[in-house]
């Protein structure tokens, strides 16, 4: 693939490690990125990742063989619409929203459905900002890709060329079936965990005893209700009609399962946990095969002495071994006897490593 000259609109997580994860295949390509905050673009360029700093919107977008317009959805149509007297014939314009419908249907009222092919890489964190983004964000994360209906297979065959380079595993589909998907596995269960914090502090005696005794179970099930405000009220406004329709179906199926415990039914709820318990089974375990939104994840928790320097042993014991952690924290919940780690890895050789290394220095490992 020959080396390119791509713009980028926008650096944030996803557009840093778009960015990142380019870099790292294709030292060669050319990149100059545009955003509203001067910081990220400094920090960039000061680490090589981009070439250039642009501080406009002009001609210079007439000379790029892809744009990528990372920034929030309600923002896309605006800046399609800023650089479309700029770009060249052959440019192909892509996006990174987690709304589709929306971005394509502004894309067809600006007449540029030749150069537009949509993009939603299926990876993130809690973190944001380009200081949080990684070439390893994308790799192995499924990137949603949404053609328009004047889109060349030539063109496509070439973007997806590209998904590929930054590790990610593309997936071409329509995008309203992409709405529709998205509204069930990402937008309503961030509606659902946002609405369950909000039912415990609702309803939580005056001593907040529901707070204090919050643990696990809780905590995992609601993370994502720690996500941006902004972000959500867009998406919610962007893709609403997907969402009413799963909301609606969820609401029913919450009636039923009420129904079912008034009536002590424990037939019902036994088969519920069943069926659901197999279903997530199946996405998560890829030995299977299995295919979906969940990636594994490689770790396991060590017991840990409370005392001073106890994680920066265990932190050392693994860097001594060179194995590369994902994420190392303390958990702030007792469901252990003594206090716990919590290590996350990116690979599972560098998991299993690390948990043979721990154990021989002496560590309970639960996994």
């Amino acid at each position: 693939m020959s080396a390119f000259n791509i713009g980028f609109v926008g650096l944030g997580l996803i557009g840093g490690s778009i960015v990142k994860a380019l870099k790292s295949k294709h030292p060669d390509y050319h990149i100059t990125a545009f955003s509203r905050s001067q910081a990220p673009l400094l920090q960039a360029k000061e680490e090589g990742m981009i070439d250039e700093i642009t501080t406009a919107i002009d001609e210079q977008f007439g000379r790029f063989d892809y744009i990528f317009l990372c920034t929030p959805v309600e923002y896309i149509a605006m800046y399609l619409e800023k650089i479309k007297p700029f770009i060249k014939e052959s440019c192909v314009i892509t996006d990174v929203g987690s709304v589709k419908t929306y971005i394509h249907k502004a894309v067809e009222q600006l007449g540029m459905e030749d150069n537009f092919i949509g993009g939603h890489p299926m990876a993130g964190s809690e973190k944001t900002g380009y200081a949080n983004s990684s070439a390893l964000l994308l790799e192995n994360a499924f990137y949603a890709i949404t053609p328009t209906r004047k889109t060349k297979q030539t063109t496509l065959d070439a973007y997806v060329r590209m998904v590929q380079d930054m590790g990610a595993v593309p997936v071409v589909l329509d995008y309203e079936k992409h709405d529709y998907s998205v509204a069930g596995i990402s937008h309503v269960p961030h509606i659902i965990a946002s609405s369950l914090v909000n039912l415990v502090q609702d309803n939580d005696s005056d001593d907040q005893t529901m707070k204090m005794m919050a643990a696990g179970g809780f905590k995992d099930i609601t993370r994502i209700a720690s996500s941006s405000p902004e972000m959500w009220e867009q998406i919610c406004e962007t893709n609403s009609q997907a969402i009413s329709t799963l909301l609606q179906k969820y609401i029913d199926s919450l009636s039923e399962i009420k129904k079912s415990i008034d009536s002590h039914d424990k037939g019902y709820i036994h088969d519920m946990f069943e069926k659901s318990k197999e279903y997530r089974d199946s996405i998560i375990d890829r030995k299977k095969g299995a295919k979906g939104p969940i990636q594994p994840i490689y770790s396991f928790y060590c017991d840990l002495v409370d005392e001073e320097g106890s994680l920066a042993t265990v932190a050392g014991i693994l860097a001594s071994k060179h194995l590369s952690i994902k994420n190392i924290g303390i958990v702030h919940y007792r469901e252990f006897t003594r206090g716990a780690l919590l290590i996350e890895f990116y690979k599972e050789d560098a998991m299993n490593a690390a948990i043979i290394e721990l154990k021989e220095h002496g560590y309970t490992i639960y996994t």
